[in-house]
């Protein structure tokens, strides 16, 4: 058998979010894999009591002995946030640039996982071979400090893989994306280029983090009042750019939430921000005037524990915010927070505080390539194929369509799970399929999507909960009447409703002999079915219902 290079998305293709993808080197029957990011998305709603989502990673797992290494892009959660709960299935050296690999270090000391031996620091631009594998760092752009593409040479061929990018012609914290070596890659020619698509579907160019400084300056200047400024605590240049603008006009800034210190903590650590005044405790602020003062923030998206939240609900414990202050949400709307951050928005205009997005100021830029950005790597490193990943289906196929225009000459269309043949072949194709799946963080436990806790929960949160215990005398009588407990039911009348309980209980009991504990399981299937008819007809709801028999 020849040896055939592979890859396969486990995570991150079909979805925006928990990026998770393998590259295979080697004959079938002795292939050595590495792994290039290992991310998580979050929950919604619809699924209560679950924040984490991560790739099952049952797959790599099974072959844990041939992973060669864990590759990080970058530190952003949908590319590391699942890290600390997939490694300790495969335990192998993991590979990062400095700031990404302080936040995964922070990431295993929360789980109580000491990774100093595993966790491998790559200088930026840095090389490192593993097996025949010789990876490369290459710089870009993005919204975060240290974005890296992965130049991915083998025997049989070449991957750029891509992972998030954009070209910022001024990042304001980091090198600029290094076009000479991406061009020089393109000279020693391209395989394939697994390439982000999130923007596919946006004109012209992503734009620049020095035009939004210049445009928040001036916002800044002319507001005489609090300001309270949100942002991705992860975007540092963003960060750096409110210290800028509270020094220019003369403001103290305060960090407000988690993320935020440890992210400035973080960068700091890694020689960042060094040039920036230095913020003042949140607690102190309440102390200086609210036309000096800048407060920086979590919870852009209008997430319901994050500072931004809190403090418009007048629930934290340190920031105060009233009429006339003004309020700079400086990030993207993610598809799928309108609802929540336009509640939010209105909950602050009602209160009389101004609200600045990018809704009607420009203060935000994407960290993911437009059309424009797009041509330029595409015209920089010219692949012979292109597998678009980091999309939905619509915008991988719209980017299909993109590099047709831009005369690639094959593209692969793939979605997770698919393993695709790079080489050796005419040109790259899906070939098998491994399997694939979410495994959603239960509290402290990872489960399956149709995991039972998911069910009843769904069911708890749509139609309540009852729960009935029986006591049972020695002669095989219900003792008094039935202890009944419920939630979630909309009842008008609690006492008609416990009399229709307990006269369906009785009916539904003397049918059978409750000495008989061969019937034990007949007898709790029939009594819950009575209790959940009962409920139906008078609420309208089927709850999950419990029935328990004691014997007394």
């Amino acid at each position: 058998m020849k040896e055939e290079l592979l890859f396969c998305p486990l995570g991150g293709s079909g979805e925006i979010g928990m990026n998770l993808n393998l590259y295979a080197y080697g004959k079938p029957e002795n292939q050595k894999w590495i792994i290039v990011d290992v991310g998580v998305t979050f929950a919604d709603d619809s699924i209560p009591g679950i924040d984490l989502i991560y790739p099952d990673p049952g797959f790599i797992v099974d072959k844990k002995e041939d992973v060669l290494g864990i590759i990080l892009t970058h530190a952003h959660e949908d590319h590391i946030g699942a890290i600390a709960h997939i490694w300790p299935k495969i335990k192998c050296n993991i590979y990062a640039t400095p700031f990404t690999a302080v936040l995964v270090r922070e990431k295993f000391k929360e789980k109580k996982i000491d990774i100093t031996s595993n966790l491998k620091i790559v200088e930026l631009n840095g090389k490192l071979n593993l097996g025949l594998f010789e990876i490369e760092f290459v710089t870009l752009t993005h919204s975060i400090l240290e974005p890296n593409g992965l130049k991915i040479k083998t025997p049989l061929g070449t991957v750029l893989h891509t992972g998030d990018w954009k070209c910022d012609p001024n990042p304001l914290i980091g090198n600029k994306i290094d076009e000479d070596k991406l061009k020089k890659i393109g000279d020693e020619g391209v395989l394939a280029m697994v390439c982000d698509s999130t923007n596919v579907f946006s004109m012209g160019r992503s734009g620049s983090e020095m035009d939004v400084r210049k445009n928040m300056l001036k916002i800044i200047e002319r507001l005489n009042k609090r300001i309270i400024v949100t942002s991705f605590a992860s975007n540092v240049a963003r960060m750096e750019s409110v210290f800028y603008c509270a020094e220019k006009t003369g403001r103290q800034i305060a960090l407000v939430g988690r993320s935020m210190h440890r992210i400035f903590k973080a960068a700091r650590e890694c020689g960042y921000l060094k040039n920036v005044i230095d913020p003042i405790d949140s607690r102190d602020a309440k102390n200086i005037g609210r036309e000096k003062i800048i407060y920086l923030c979590t919870g852009s998206q209008g997430e319901p524990m994050g500072a931004m939240m809190r403090i418009a609900n007048y629930t934290h414990p340190d920031v105060f915010i009233e009429r006339n202050d003004a309020v700079i949400f400086s990030s993207k709307i993610i598809p799928g927070n309108e609802k929540k951050l336009y509640k939010l928005h209105n909950q602050l205009v009602r209160e009389g505080i101004e609200v600045i997005s990018e809704e009607n100021e420009f203060i935000h830029v994407s960290g993911h390539p437009n059309r424009e950005d797009l041509k330029d790597m595409y015209n920089w490193v010219r692949p012979k194929s292109i597998i678009p990943v980091h999309g939905e289906h619509r915008h991988m196929i719209e980017h299909i369509n993109f590099a047709k225009e831009m005369q690639i000459p094959s593209t692969v269309r793939v979605e997770n799970g698919d393993i695709v043949k790079l080489s050796p072949g005419d040109k790259p194709e899906v070939f098998d399929k491994a399997p694939s799946g979410r495994l959603y963080v239960d509290g402290n436990i990872p489960v399956e999507e149709d995991a039972r806790s998911i069910k009843e929960r769904r069911n708890i949160s749509a139609n309540g909960i009852l729960d009935v215990t029986i006591l049972i005398t020695p002669k095989g009588n219900i003792h008094n009447k039935p202890i009944l407990n419920y939630s979630g039911l909309p009842i008008d009348n609690d006492q008609d409703y416990m009399y229709e309980l307990e006269n369906i209980i009785e009916k539904t009991a003397r049918t059978f002999s409750l000495n008989n504990q061969s019937q034990k399981d007949n007898i709790i299937d029939a009594i819950k079915i009575s209790c959940r008819k009962i409920t139906k007809e008078i609420t309208g709801k089927k709850p999950l219902t419990s029935i328990k028999l004691i014997r007394i």
